[in-house]
């Protein structure tokens, strides 16, 4: 039985009829004595957080749930409701817009703080000089900086960046990555001559990255809050009902150019 057996190999779970063990440690023994911050914590680190470590990332999902219909995402779980499918298939349908473009930049920053921690010389030239062949080779837009629709400072950054520095004095978090964060926002300011503060992308990919978290579990992390909303609104339409809703109410036409 070992070719069936060893099919699938994994240390997060253990489980026969009548036991679960999650990361070695008895289900029953988790229920009611973790919180979700602290079992999503458990599930992909092997370890419980700091009291601290487990707030921080809590903070971070609670600000990124929601952002309203006018975030594709969200909207999409709304129409996909009004198409007939079910909470699930609202969830689904939110959680797969978040790619690159749409829910991407935190993983994007956090690559991005990595590099520049690991860079011997941090002065603002230097970062000047990285994000300029950021923008020219791998992206014209800087990850986790400027928000269209917020102007100007996106509300959810300063609390969080506020929730960090605290983090940081009380030795949960060193604060590298965080201060590194603060450079890039003063060196984006004297590039654009205006300032361009951090979005909720930006800050939520500084707690992520100072708790440990790798680029790619930034953005699952990312998805998991947001799909909350997705959740949220997907319920809310159902409640209200309509049938085959698209972006726009159909009285409005797209702008047709002739070839």
């Amino acid at each position: 039985m070992s070719d069936v057996t060893d099919w699938w190999t994994t240390s997060i779970i253990d489980m026969e009829p009548g036991r679960i063990d999650i990361r070695g440690r008895a289900i029953q023994d988790l229920i009611g004595n973790l919180s979700f911050a602290e079992m999503i914590w458990l599930m992909l680190r092997g370890s419980n957080p700091t009291k601290g470590e487990a707030n921080l990332l809590e903070a971070a999902l609670v600000a990124s749930v929601d952002h309203g219909p006018q975030a594709p995402s969200i909207a999409a779980a709304r129409m996909a409701v009004t198409c007939g499918l079910g909470l699930n298939g609202a969830m689904g349908t939110a959680v797969h817009m978040l790619d690159d473009v749409h829910g991407g930049a935190g993983q994007q920053f956090v690559s991005l703080l990595h590099n520049l921690v690991a860079e011997p010389d941090q002065s603002a030239s230097k970062i000047a000089n990285y994000l300029n062949r950021y923008r020219q080779d791998i992206n014209p837009y800087i990850p986790g900086f400027g928000h269209r629709f917020h102007k100007p400072v996106d509300p959810r950054a300063p609390r969080l960046m506020a929730l960090v520095r605290e983090a940081r004095d009380r030795g949960d978090v060193s604060g590298e990555f965080m201060h590194i964060a603060v450079q890039i926002e003063t060196v984006l300011a004297d590039i654009k001559g205006k300032p361009v503060p951090m979005n909720i992308d930006g800050a939520t990919a500084v707690i992520y990255v100072e708790l440990g978290f790798s680029p790619e579990l930034a953005r699952g992390l990312f998805c998991l809050s947001r799909s909350v909303g997705a959740m949220a609104h997907g319920y809310e339409q159902m409640q209200q009902g309509g049938r085959n809703k698209g972006p726009t109410p159909p009285r409005y036409r797209w702008r047709y150019k002739k070839n």
